[in-house]
């Protein structure tokens, strides 16, 4: 008896250990410290979704969060969590990146001033000063917003802030922030007892994008592991949408003392509505007309076709 009761110990442990084994291996790099606009990814982990489907994922901040698409670029991470404009100027420059999910597939991008500045719309924005952290993409869209207005860059102060964009508006540095996150900013501001003023970049001529995505290199898109995480995120997001609150417990449980804060919990709130329903879709209209906009802008020169970098794996 004691022997049989042993050899069944024995093959369930190495069932147990062949099953590790079996586990694919995911390296991901996030676009920067984890916040609720990584839900998702935080949930697949914290929920077993990627246990689940044959993965172990390892989720890596960056120190510059302008490195994790070059890095999958050049095969030394499977993943990275990049910006869909990012991408199509990425691709532009010839790095071999392909879009495999979404996890926000709406703009997130605004420019905000204080309720109290007296900027009650774009036209009240000539002769003022404007905050960026990063110039390029956030500039040209600053100059879209304000072409609306028939003003352009020339008819503001711009002024980098780096990524002190809240501060930098309280401490009255500059009259407006282009590039804060809806459903960060305002939140910052809230609790520092300041009221925010948002212009939405898609009122005022600038095309629909997907804020958040998942990128890989082009040469191993076709790995099986990667189908299984985007499945995981759908898993994940399904399991979102039906379990807020035990949700949102799963997200700061993964690291309490970073994200356990009143900063953290309004920003859920607010990203909730903002994550894609469906990772694996995208709208090709919406890459379509962002290339468009980008090539009108002189962001990108020429864009290879849609497909080469843009996919839905799970087909």
């Amino acid at each position: 008896m004691k022997k049989t009761i042993s050899k069944i110990t024995l093959s369930l442990l190495l069932l147990s250990s062949t099953a590790f084994a079996d586990k694919e291996k995911v390296s991901l790099l996030l676009d920067w410290f984890v916040n609720p606009d990584h839900a998702a990814i935080i949930i697949a982990q914290q929920k077993g979704f990627f246990e689940k489907n044959n993965l172990e994922v390892e989720i890596m901040e960056p120190a510059d969060p302008t490195m994790p698409p070059k890095l999958v670029a050049a095969k030394k991470a499977d993943l990275a969590v990049d910006y869909q404009p990012q991408l199509q100027m990425q691709v532009a420059e010839g790095l071999p990146l392909v879009r495999i999910a979404t996890l926000v597939n709406s703009p997130l991008n605004s420019l905000i001033v204080l309720k109290n500045s007296g900027i009650n719309k774009i036209e009240d924005l000539k002769g003022k000063k404007v905050g960026y952290s990063v110039s390029g993409f956030e500039t040209v869209l600053l100059d879209a917003m304000l072409k609306s207005a028939n003003l352009s860059e020339k008819d503001v102060e711009l002024v980098n802030v780096n990524f002190s964009l809240s501060p930098s508006l309280m401490s009255k540095q500059v009259d407006a922030v282009i590039g804060a996150f809806r459903n960060f900013e305002l939140n910052q501001l809230k609790l520092e007892k300041e009221e925010g003023k948002v212009f939405l970049p898609e009122d005022y001529g600038v095309p629909k994008y997907d804020e958040l995505i998942v990128v890989a290199n082009k040469d191993n898109v076709s790995q099986v592991k990667f189908k299984n995480f985007v499945k995981s995120l759908q898993e994940a997001t399904n399991y979102l949408k039906e379990n807020p609150k035990e949700s949102w417990e799963a997200f700061i449980n993964y690291k309490p003392k970073e994200l356990d804060n009143e900063l953290n919990r309004l920003a859920w709130a607010d990203t909730l509505p903002y994550l894609a329903a469906n990772p694996a879709t995208f709208d090709k209209k919406v890459y379509e007309q962002m290339a468009l906009f980008m090539k009108q802008n002189k962001l990108v020169e020429t864009l290879p076709s849609l497909d080469e970098y843009a996919q839905e794996i799970l087909k």
